[in-house]
């Protein structure tokens, strides 16, 4: 049986855009979709303040949030299998533990407690910044979000983290049988146009080799190879205009704490005009 694919929910309006894409994307893959919902309510239910009137125990409203999201999930796509849990755990470590057994894990870009003047919400940022397997936060303008454009754009980084977002990008593009437009930025380095041509072929060399010919596995998919001369993370921000989900490799590092992103992915994380796919590459 296929591993699901996992969207994190909280009752807030990013989360449900995220159920949304998430059930579009199993549907697109073939996959089932559990919904799952983690808050510490354990610890606190007995000691919140009375307000002078009725309310739902904490532990209701988590029911209530993941059979409404479960019912959205439904009705966005008939027939789809849907599951879902309410975890009394932190979010983080939560959603972190259900990407050890999910085809991916899908956050909204904030969350029902966050600041409306952050670009991205803790829970998103901490699991993207940690988790063994891919993550997707689905944030964007609606035409990304939406999937018009017809275009999944690779970011293509360093050898020792680009191999597994190659195959995931190509993956997607086949299951949208959409153009994947594979990218590679360099900079120029102020020496003679020589060097600097040497540059060039080198970020070219870098697609071809990573991509070949013709993709292994996904003989169908067309893929673009560009070369763009700038900032790896302005270029590939530009760029997210025109996509429908933006696909970034990542390091991971066994056993060492905190967020594990380098300085591109976490702008991209705040500011990708389209969804977001963190892919790590494990050694």
């Amino acid at each position: 049986m296929p591993l699901p694919l996992v969207v994190g929910v909280d009752g807030s309006e990013d989360s449900l855009v995220a159920v949304d894409w998430a059930a579009d994307e199993a549907v697109r893959l073939g996959l089932p979709l559990r919904i799952v919902h983690a808050s510490l309510w354990e610890r606190y239910e007995d000691r919140l303040p009375s307000l002078g009137g009725e309310r739902p125990a904490p532990r209701v409203m988590a029911g209530h949030i993941v059979a409404s999201a479960a019912e959205r999930a439904g009705r966005r796509a008939p027939g789809l299998e849907v599951g879902s849990a309410v975890l009394a755990e932190d979010p983080v470590a939560a959603l972190l533990a259900e990407g050890d057994n999910a085809t991916a894990v899908v956050t909204g870009s904030r969350g029902r407690g966050g600041l409306k003047s952050l670009l991205l919400g803790s829970v998103a940022l901490a699991v993207a910044g940690r988790a063994c397997g891919p993550v997707i936060v689905v944030r964007g303008d609606g035409a990304g979000i939406e999937g018009t454009h017809d275009r999944v754009l690779l970011g293509v980084g360093e050898p020792g983290v680009a191999q597994t977002a190659a195959r995931f990008a190509l993956r997607e593009a086949a299951a949208r049988r959409c153009v994947l437009d594979a990218v590679r930025a360099w900079r120029r380095p102020g020496v003679p146009a020589a060097t600097e041509r040497d540059d060039e072929d080198e970020a070219a060399a870098a697609i071809e080799e990573l991509l070949g010919p013709a993709p292994a596995g996904h003989p169908g998919v067309r893929v673009s190879r560009t070369v763009v001369e700038g900032p790896p993370g302005k270029v590939l921000l530009h760029r997210s205009a025109a996509a429908d989900l933006l696909v970034l490799g990542v390091r991971r590092e066994h056993g060492r704490d905190g967020l594990q992103l380098g300085r591109v992915t976490h702008r991209l994380l705040h500011h990708a005009l389209c969804p977001v796919a963190v892919v790590p590459q494990l050694p």
